[in-house]
């Protein structure tokens, strides 16, 4: 194969550069510095001779230091050459994927190409998916389609510009490859084969590891050499904010961390300490790093490709680069009088100060150990006339023990004590915002009614005491418009064992002129992702909201920041997966079928919507 003059100029300078800094440095300090070696220079390097180089031994698999092995990467949105959306989560019903780094450049990752696309023909009829991803910001989108059209690469090629993918995943070289599960785990790390080092090449490999990982996951045993060294060239990081002292606290990195983290992150609520001040943050500043980076916060599991949320607290690329380089450069604090004041929360409360508060009617008692079934509590309203809900708010008392607490009301007369499953109010899970209804929007409670509390504790190994509250806030007035919860849900399945990717599906007809105000989508921990699409009169379809990410850690629901108006006879479809495989790492027990049921081990699928009838 022949290259093209410039190609040949690369390479060649390339190869000047390398003989110039090994005038100057031993090797394996030139490969530390350089990333790429000067027997990968030759014009027909893309087709090696028998001869072309001597062969060396086999080099050892050694695990970098980061090794990314067993953490799940997050949701990733990338853009193909062409300009299509893909997220990584869209491939959700693939074994594993296999994803690996690489520039249009590189000569050796140049040279793995067909080795790729082999491995993909090999492996795609055992639903292995291949992915490519280019993180330089030199090669443009147009560069990376012809780069993928010379080389005839057979899977996607997808543009990560601003480095993300690299960042998340923590890639440094071309030809790193990572192997994920289902749940998006990773399982391997590291090269492809060992046929190319940087002090040489041979024609065949000694050791096939990419493909020597897939064939033990695939026969359901764990990677004996799940990762190693990689030879490739050096992924180089590109400067996305200013340079160090221009980022400071009073300056930058108030601001965000206000808008994104504090509304948590303050006292008496769920998060385990405050973010409010520059000394609170400087106190957290490590633990900011990881958790920011990795894409565990802030909790925002929504794909971005489908509606447009209020409170969205998902970080842009800009606001974490920022808090990064902050961080990195010292965190400094600035003009402290600059910074903006904090917001004030009344008594911890986020929607105000309460019109009432209510609380269950006893303490109760959370054993150490074992699980604790669903606790039911009614409390009196004493409502002498119809209340018309404005916002509400849980304070669950005490947040280790309280997972979620969900409150209906039971109208005075009700024929069963579990008489009450229509007439939901408001829900609250770790993650979760307040309700807060717009102008003229209200959801009603009747005269007489009761409050019925479901409490859902987990043990913490140690007894607890909990007291729960729950803080609501009315109309003066009645509001124009009553806004109603209903739930899309599909009661009639069965997961059976060990099924990585079951699909459930439920659907509703909307009986009536409405507008959508949020979703909240709800499984419990064999969850896999889910999505909401309306299907019009007319035939036509549009996907309404996708959460590719389920995390059954965190419950929340998703305002709109527009309602979105739906003709009535829309059918509201929604499509949930479940991974009740040994490879979930949540599953309580993969051997058993699962069904319906209110408790964490068994399964739920409901897709709730907040929906105001017009007219």
């Amino acid at each position: 194969m022949s290259l093209s003059n410039s190609r040949f100029l690369r390479l060649c300078v390339t190869a000047m550069a390398l003989l110039l800094v090994a005038s100057v440095a031993d090797w394996s300090e030139r490969v530390s510095r350089v990333g790429i070696s000067g027997s990968q220079t030759h014009a027909d390097d893309a087709a090696p001779s028998a001869t072309a180089v001597k062969p060396v031994e086999a080099q050892p698999a050694v695990a970098p230091r980061d090794t990314a092995l067993g953490r799940r990467i997050p949701s990733l949105l990338f853009t193909t050459p062409e300009g299509e959306q893909i997220g990584l989560y869209d491939y959700h019903e693939e074994n594993y994927l296999v994803v690996t780094f690489l520039n249009t450049s590189c000569p050796i990752s140049n040279q793995y190409l067909p080795i790729l696309n082999e491995l993909q023909d090999k492996y795609k009829d055992q639903k292995v998916q291949f992915l490519a991803i280019n993180p330089h910001a030199g090669d443009s989108a147009a560069e990376i389609a012809k780069h993928a059209k010379e080389f005839g690469i057979s899977f996607p090629v997808l543009c990560d510009p601003q480095q993300v993918a690299a960042d998340v995943f923590g890639a440094t070289r071309t030809c790193e490859t990572f192997v994920l599960d289902p749940q998006k785990i990773v399982r391997y790390r590291g090269r492809i084969d060992d046929r190319i080092q940087y002090s040489g090449k041979r024609n065949a490999p000694t050791r096939d590891d990419l493909a020597s990982a897939l064939d033990e996951l695939l026969a359901g045993k764990p990677v004996s050499v799940a990762s190693t060294e990689i030879a490739g060239c050096k992924l180089t990081r590109t400067r996305r904010v200013p340079p160090k002292g221009e980022i400071t606290w009073s300056g930058q990195v108030a601001a965000i961390v206000e808008t994104k983290c504090a509304g948590c992150h303050h006292p008496q609520t769920a998060a385990p300490f405050s973010l409010q001040t520059y000394e609170h943050a400087t106190q957290w500043a490590e633990m900011i790093r990881e958790v920011v980076q990795q894409r565990r916060m802030p909790p925002w599991h929504a794909d971005p490709r489908f509606g447009d949320f209020v409170d969205e607290r998902r970080l842009t690329q800009t606001e974490l680069d920022t808090l990064l380089a902050w961080i990195d450069d010292g965190m400094p604090a600035g003009d402290l009088a600059n910074a903006p004041v904090p917001r004030e929360y009344p008594d911890g409360w986020r929607i105000g100060t309460p019109d009432v508060v209510f609380e269950i009617p006893e303490e109760v008692t959370i054993p150490a150990k074992g699980v604790v079934p669903y606790l039911y509590f009614e409390t009196p309203t004493n409502f002498k006339e119809d209340m018309w809900l404005q916002a509400a708010e849980a304070r669950p008392g005490n947040r280790a023990a309280v997972h979620h607490i969900i409150l209906y009301y039971k109208v005075p007369g009700a024929k069963t004590k579990r008489d009450f499953r229509d007439n939901w109010l408001d829900g609250s899970a770790p993650g979760n915002t307040p309700l807060m209804f717009p102008v003229g929007v209200g959801r009603r409670i009747p005269a007489g009614a009761s409050l019925v509390w479901e409490m859902h504790y987990t043990a913490t190994g140690k007894e607890e005491k909990d007291r729960s509250q729950y803080a609501l806030k009315f109309h003066k007035e009645k509001p124009a418009r009553e806004a109603h919860m209903m739930g899309v849900m599909n009661n009639r399945f069965r997961i059976p064992a060990g099924d990585p990717n079951h699909k459930v599906v439920s659907r509703m007809t909307l009986p009536f002129n409405g507008e959508i105000l949020a979703y909240a989508p709800h499984m419990h921990l064999r969850g896999k992702d889910f999505e909401y699409k309306a299907i019009f009169p007319d035939g036509k379809s549009e996907v309404l909201m996708s959460m590719p990410q389920y995390d059954f850690n965190w419950q929340t629901g998703y305002g709109l920041k527009q309602p979105l108006r739906l003709p009535k006879g829309t059918v509201l479809e929604c499509t949930a997966h479940f991974d009740n495989s040994a490879g979930n790492p949540n599953n309580p027990d993969p051997t058993q079928e699962v069904r319906w049921g209110d408790q964490t081990w068994q399964e739920m699928m409901i897709g709730f919507v907040d929906i105001v009838p017009t007219e």
